[in-house]
């Protein structure tokens, strides 16, 4: 009688919560639901039935473990002393010897950049360490526009692009650039490191594979870290090795049938070297293995080709084959920003999606017009701007690389920025390591800045290419860095010339510097 009457109670309160669960809206939807599953697939109702109760467990259940076991007890004079032992590290490594000389040493520019500038310390030198390759900031033309700009439109947009930051003169900049260079369209950035670093993971994604030169730029790798895609490198500017990592990739995803999306990054003329690329073999490289290619053209865009449109006119390649050309307006041009030219729809998806362009103030409208009319000047008469620097170029180059037995030129003919490194045979002979070069350019540097010309080192974050490839490492040959202007006549630039060259030869032929004798050239 007494599991009857149980029985009983029972359904009459599983009775009462059915009749309870109706009055639920949406219930009779969820019955239903529950019935046909059942008839039709018992197991997966149990399956889902399980997954239910797990999962209002894993809601109630705590975010870490309250068990005392867990935890130590400490009494007050324990955590006094760990509190005593603890030191924090510092926000920024400590200075080397070198940085801490360079900085005590650190010349203060008053006024406006030029060839010729005043220093704080009252003394006038020759300026070879500014990217004003035309001296364009002289421009009586730009400085007009400029401060005609400045009084129509203020000193900056106070918005980010595409919202209530984007004016006429950027829509006009951005139109101006992708004519000068022959492509669809063109997007202007606020500013120039921060474009490539925000291109790249614009289009690259996790699981995407990017094939980079090992000597790429600071900013490109940056991009490169940010888009988390799979990283494979190439030795530098070996396009045979670029061939051979290509045509690797392509029949490992044959492999595992396992298709994305595949980019090639690299420079026009690298940074760290100087040296220019070979474009055309880079575009059959591309269609042969369907790879999408991001050209970074910030030393070469107002540069090289005869009109300064880079390295697509340079070595004479349609500028449409180029999937992504991107560049800076804050070298030659003596503006500000970046940007990045292609077709409509790569162009127009970065509007949304670059993230230094989305969460950036709009360039400021003076910057733009400054890059318009620069590019004006530079098409206007080329001769006058890249004929005249070019020209100096070859003077500087012949006054330091064949006649001085201590440096080495390895940048491009036509790359106004001459990166010189100590040659092999003099770092072999005295087994000099890379501080030994640093300090002994810092020298140098020294030297030319008593003479009164203005030189400085190729500088930047050491270049770890670790993503893709473990324990590799690029590092780059320390170098003095000169920057040829046309600013100066041809008889200041032979001058400037001779004097770095005496400088060097000054420093490496002092006696503390002369670790194992001279050697001979």
């Amino acid at each position: 009688m007494e599991l009857q009457e149980l029985q009983t109670h029972l359904t009459e309160w599983l009775n009462e919560a059915i009749a309870a669960f109706q009055k639920v809206p949406g219930s009779a939807v969820l019955i239903r639901y529950v019935r046909s599953s059942y008839q039709n697939d018992p197991v997966r109702s149990a399956i889902e039935l399980v997954l239910v109760i797990f999962f209002i467990r894993y809601l109630m259940a705590p975010a870490y473990s309250t068990s005392k076991q867990n935890f130590i007890k400490l009494t007050d004079d324990e955590i006094d002393e760990l509190v005593d032992e603890w030191t924090p590290e510092p926000l920024v490594p400590n200075m080397t010897v070198l940085e801490e000389m360079e900085s005590e040493k650190l010349p203060i520019i008053v006024g406006a950049t030029g060839p010729k500038s005043k220093l704080a310390n009252g003394r006038t030198v020759t300026n070879l360490a500014s990217y004003n390759f035309y001296n364009l900031n002289a421009n009586e033309q730009i400085k007009e526009k400029a401060i005609q700009t400045l009084r129509t439109y203020g000193v900056g947009p106070c918005g980010p692009p595409q919202f209530y930051g984007t004016q006429d003169v950027h829509m006009r900049a951005e139109a101006d650039i992708a004519n000068y260079i022959g492509t669809e369209g063109c997007i202007v950035y606020a500013q120039a490191f921060s474009t490539i670093s925000s291109v790249i993971p614009a289009f690259c994604k996790r699981g995407d594979i990017i094939v980079a030169d090992r000597a790429v730029n600071y900013s490109i790798r940056r991009g490169l870290e940010i888009s988390r895609s799979n990283i494979r490198w190439y030795a530098h500017n070996d396009l045979d090795d670029l061939e051979r990592v290509m045509a690797k990739v392509v029949a490992e995803q044959a492999r595992t049938k396992k298709l994305t999306r595949r980019f090639l990054v690299t420079e026009a003329l690298f940074e760290t070297t100087g040296e220019m690329n070979d474009l055309p073999r880079l575009i059959e490289l591309k269609e042969k293995y369907k790879f999408r290619i991001m050209l970074d053209e910030t030393w070469s865009f107002g540069v090289l080709g005869r009109t300064g449109r880079g390295l697509t006119e340079a070595q004479n390649v349609d500028p449409t084959q180029v999937d992504m050309i991107v560049g800076s307006l804050a070298g030659p041009l003596c503006a500000g920003g970046g940007f990045c030219a292609g077709p409509k729809d790569v162009v127009e998806h970065q509007r949304l999606t670059a993230a230094s362009y989305t969460f950036s103030a709009a360039l400021p409208a003076m910057l733009a017009i400054i890059a318009s009319e620069s590019l004006h000047v530079i098409q206007e008469n080329p001769e006058a701007t890249l004929g005249v620097c070019r020209e100096n170029i070859r003077l500087m180059r012949a006054q330091l690389d064949p006649k001085s037995d201590w440096v080495i030129c390895t940048s491009a003919p036509e790359n106004p920025i001459l990166l010189l490194v100590l040659k092999p045979q003099v770092v072999e002979a005295r087994r000099l390591t890379a501080e030994d070069q640093e300090r002994l350019l810092q020298e140098v540097a020294d030297e030319c800045l008593a003479n009164n010309i203005l030189v400085t080192r190729l500088k930047g974050a050491p270049i770890t290419t670790h993503m893709g490839l473990k324990d590799n490492v690029y590092t780059a040959t320390p170098a003095l860095k000169v920057c040829v202007t046309s600013g100066l006549s041809k008889k200041e630039t032979e001058k400037a010339g001779i004097a770095i060259r005496h400088a060097i030869t000054k420093v490496m032929t002092k006696k503390g510097n002369n670790k194992l004798g001279v050697p001979t050239a």
